[in-house]
This record gives C-alpha cells, structure tokens and sequence, in this order.
C-alpha cells in the first residue's frame, strides 16, 4: 500500500498547472472532453473552484443525477483533505480511519477515486477540484491522470496500478 500511496503523492507533485483560472478549467474541461469521446468513454467531468464556483461540467448522455452525486461528494472530499479522494481512500484505509472518526458522513464525503486537486506550481494550495465519474472510481481517477499527463505536458507522472474488478 506504501508503494501505491508514493505513485498517488508524485501525480500530485508533478501534475500542477503553471496558471490557473476559469479560462484554464474552460480549456481543461473541453480537452477532457475530446479524450473522452477519443477513447468513446461515458464520463461525467466538473472542474470546481474551492467557492464552490462550477468553472467547467459536461454530462453525457449515459451519465445522470446519480453521478452528479458522486462529483459533489468527491468535491467535498478532496476539498476537505486537500489530496486526491483515492489518496484520501488509501491514507484512511492503511490508518484503519473512518470518516465518522472525523465527524464527515459518507453521505456527503467519497471515499474513492474520480477527485484531483488543482494546485498552481510553486504553491501547496489547493485551488479547486478536477472530478470524474462513471466508471469504476480508479478508472475515473486515471481518466483525470492520463488527460493532465497529456494537457501539461508531463509525461514522467506515474499511473496508478489497477485491474478492473470482476464482474
């Protein structure tokens, strides 16, 4: 777990804009967009400001409420503990934590990937969030990985290691 909580920690690290405003969640949010329907993936996308503000969503067709859900709770999340919810879900997991322990309620918090937060280069704040959902919550979390990656040029950034479950 140790070695996947380091691969989670360097995304952070090396995956950070150079500038970021509504203009920059614009950007992102359409390129994110294009990989998806590039890669014919069904995904619900939001880019979040730390206010509160929605800069960028786009909900497919096949996506719906449920996953608009999903999104508020990752937002609250990576918002909260100023990591990536999959960082969040592991941290907890390997500390036998609960988010009760922390008087959050999983009604409003997601434990699992699909939320990364937005940090500007040089600076440790968290800004706003990128989330992700509808697939299976490490798919959603590389989705947003592999289109950073590509969208800041930053190749070097490792992958998180997964297999899908079994159905």
């Amino acid at each position: 777990m140790d070695k996947n909580i380091e691969i989670l920690k360097k995304q952070e690290d090396l995956l950070q804009f150079p500038h970021f405003n509504h203009s920059t969640a614009y950007e992102f949010g359409t390129f994110m967009v294009s990989c998806a329907q590039n890669q014919n993936i069904t995904i619900a996308i939001s880019i979040r400001m730390n206010n509160g503000c929605i800069a960028f969503q786009y909900c497919p067709d096949g996506t719906n409420l449920l996953n608009q859900k999903w999104m508020e709770r990752k937002f609250n999340t990576v918002s909260m503990m100023e990591r990536s919810s999959l960082l969040s879900a592991l941290t907890f997991e390997q500390d036998y934590d609960t988010l009760e322990n922390h008087g959050l309620s999983a009604t409003d918090y997601a434990l699992c990937g699909g939320g990364f937060p937005i940090r500007i280069k040089g600076n440790s704040v968290v800004i706003g969030t990128i989330i992700a959902s509808n697939l299976y919550h490490i798919a959603d979390h590389e989705f947003i990985i592999n289109c950073l990656k590509d969208f800041l040029q930053c190749p070097e950034a490792p992958n998180f290691p997964y297999t899908l479950p079994d159905k």
